[in-house]
This record gives structure tokens, C-alpha cells and sequence, in this order.
């Protein structure tokens, strides 16, 4: 029978991010040899995943990450917000945030990192001692003139990442996400809403007046755009009141500035 050292329990911690006592059990069980020891852990990993796989998870975080022309976000859940706040669980949604950027595609690769991540999640279930799951991914490639931008509010409850192209500066960049966090804009500008979209909310507009009932068709339509263009400065992230100043809009701040895409995600939101 090997004897088990405290620097070999030390090494496979190390190795592994598993507990000591876990660490030491695997490498009795193991007989010292450090291969088998992390496969044992890994595969022990595994079944505690198995066991966990039914328990709600609710919590978590939703991260970025921007490289070489590239951007990626991800939202991964766990059971309580006290793993959540976790160096490893953060190290976790991190590396993952990472490791996307070497994908293949432009959009939602959601099933890819559940494939691609599938292990490292298994092991890292095993050591935080939760389940998890990754809920949704995407990966954008940007253009030569494109500049990324992200924010992460408490800690990475909500997340932002926009793309974007002309006329910009850190300060603007900084206030955009802040602007997407706190408004929850639906659309970029009044040309992205589809057109059974605001069909919709004029009909609802019309119902919901019953002084417009009866009014000359030219008198509704006039009535019905105004409404429609009050609908713009609710929805829309270039005309919404600027989180700076509820005067003026992204629209006449910056005309310069294009929003080619953008996404405000929300730990356990509905999708």
C-alpha cells in the first residue's frame, strides 16, 4: 500500500479542484497512482452529476467575452446564488465565455458549448456540489469595423454585449450598455419591428380609445401614428429617452453611431 503524502493530496486538489478529503479517498483508493486518482474523481463527478441532474437550478451568471474581432456570451445556471458567487463557478462561466471564441459560427452555438463543455461542466458539478447547466450561448464575428462592448450589472445577474460600428468613443460605449441594462430595449430602430408587430399595437391602440371609435379613416390613421411613434420611444434602444438625459436620444446623440446588434440577458429570465 502507497503512502498518501500531503503534498500528493495537495497536487491533485490542484489538479482537480476537488475537496482534500475527496482527494485523499481517490488516491488511497488508487493505491498513490495521480492518473488513476483524477479518473476516479472525474468518474465520480460524473454520478454526482447523474444524482444531481433533477434539482432546479435557478441561479447563476451570464459573462462575455471579446478577442481579436470576436465576442461571446453565456448564461450558465446553478441550484443557489451562494455558488453562483464562487471563484470557481465565476472561473467556470468564464472559461467557457473563452473557450467560445474558438467556435466555428456567427449567432446562438447553444447545443455546440453543451457538447464542446459537456465534461468540464460534469467535473466542475462534482466539486461545487450543484448541478448546472448551460442554458444558452451565442458567438458574434464582427466585421473589420466592428467594436464590441459588454457590461455585467451585480456581478453578472445581467449581461449586455453590443456590436457596433462608426462614430464612438469609451464614455458612449459605456453609457449604451448601461442604457440596454436598465430600459430593456426590444429593437434597435423602428425599421427592425415586424410589420404584424405594429399592426398589432395599432389595433390595440384603436381598441383601447373608445373616443376613436367612428373617426374618419384619415383622422385615425393621423391619431394611430402618433401613438405608433410613442411605441418607438418604448421599444426601440435609438429612440428611447437616453439614460443620461430623458431630452434627447441615442438616435441624436450620436447619428454617427450604428448598433448593428445587441443582446441584454438575465439570469433565469423566461426565454
Amino acid at each position: 500500500m502507497a503512502t498518501i503524502t500531503a503534498k500528493m493530496v495537495s497536487d491533485l486538489r490542484e489538479k482537480t479542484g476537488a475537496g482534500m478529503m475527496d482527494c485523499k479517498k481517490a488516491l488511497v483508493a488508487a493505491d498513490g497512482d495521480m492518473t488513476l486518482a483524477i479518473e476516479n474523481l472525474r468518474k465520480s463527478g460524473a454520478a454526482k452529476a447523474e444524482k444531481k441532474s433533477g434539482r432546479a437550478t435557478n441561479q447563476g451568471k451570464v459573462l462575455t467575452a471579446i478577442k481579436d474581432g470576436k465576442a461571446s456570451i453565456v448564461e450558465v445556471l446553478c441550484e443557489t446564488d451562494f455558488a453562483a458567487k464562487t471563484d470557481k463557478f465565476v472561473n467556470l462561466v468564464t472559461g467557457i465565455a473563452a473557450n467560445m471564441l474558438s467556435l466555428d459560427g456567427d449567432g446562438d452555438v447553444t447545443a455546440a458549448v453543451q457538447e464542446v463543455e459537456k465534461t468540464n461542466l460534469t467535473d466542475h458539478i462534482g466539486v461545487i456540489g450543484e448541478n448546472m447547466q448551460i442554458r444558452r450561448a451565442a458567438k458574434w464575428v464582427g466585421s473589420d469595423a466592428s467594436c464590441f462592448v459588454s457590461y455585467h450589472h451585480d456581478g453578472g445577474r445581467v449581461s449586455v454585449l453590443v456590436e457596433v460600428e462608426g462614430e464612438s468613443d469609451p464614455a458612449i460605449l459605456n453609457d449604451l450598455c448601461l442604457h440596454i441594462a436598465a430600459f430593456s430595449p426590444r429593437y434597435i430602430a423602428p425599421s427592425d419591428i415586424p410589420a404584424e408587430v405594429i399592426a398589432k399595437e395599432k389595433e390595440i391602440a384603436a381598441a383601447a380609445d373608445p373616443k376613436l371609435a367612428g373617426k374618419p379613416a384619415a383622422m385615425l390613421d393621423k391619431i394611430l401614428a402618433g401613438k405608433i411613434n410613442k411605441f418607438y420611444t418604448e421599444v426601440c434602444l435609438m429612440n428611447q429617452p437616453w439614460v443620461r438625459d430623458d431630452k434627447t436620444c441615442l438616435a441624436k446623440l450620436r447619428p454617427n453611431l450604428k448598433v448593428k446588434r445587441f443582446v441584454r440577458w438575465e439570469v433565469g429570465e423566461e426565454l
